[in-house]
């Protein structure tokens, strides 16, 4: 049994699901049709939580559509550093394009919590030692699965996201002033 206020620690793999967008590449965009993320969208336009998408496409057979909740990780990019980022799809019913890692996490994580926890911290240090390759770096789900996770009750990491969640509002608010 947890002590009260425990922070916990496992292997991802034992807290989370794995699989892979589908297709897609920027020649696939168009002006309307079904919303779709693709991975360059994690460097062009990075969020913690996605809820608004701005690109579309025409759909495929074999399409991966998110049910809200994903935490999205570029499987490829040009250093290590950079690919150990992560975001969440908030919403439901939009594409998710290839080249990203998908995550779906189970009832002892919140899907935010990860992405911050991926994004920062000792768990990105830990990508970025397990992404491969020169010109182009490439993180596996299987990379993923191995990561060590350190994590408060569900309830913490809930306060923990929407503290982070408050804090990007009030920089992109900033921002646009």
């Amino acid at each position: 049994m947890r002590k009260k206020n425990a922070w916990e620690q496992r292997k991802l793999g034992e807290v989370a699901t794995f699989s892979k967008g589908n297709g897609y590449s920027k020649s696939d965009l168009v002006s309307d049709g079904q919303p779709i993320i693709l991975y360059g969208r994690l460097y062009t336009n990075y969020e913690t939580t996605i809820n608004k998408v701005d690109t579309f496409v025409e759909l495929k057979d074999n399409s991966v559509i998110s049910q809200g909740g994903e935490v999205i990780v570029p499987a490829s990019g040009e250093t290590a550093e950079d690919i150990s980022r992560a975001a969440v799809i908030e919403n439901q019913g939009i594409i998710i394009g290839g080249d990203l890692n998908v995550i779906r996490v189970k009832e002892l994580l919140n899907p935010t919590f990860l992405a911050l926890t991926i994004s920062n911290g000792e768990q990105q240090k830990e990508l970025s030692k397990r992404a491969q390759g020169k010109s182009v770096v490439h993180l596996h789900n299987s990379d993923l699965q191995e990561v060590n996770l350190v994590f408060p009750t569900l309830n913490e990491q809930k306060e923990i996201s929407s503290f982070f969640e408050k804090l990007d509002d009030a920089i992109t608010l900033h921002q646009h002033k």
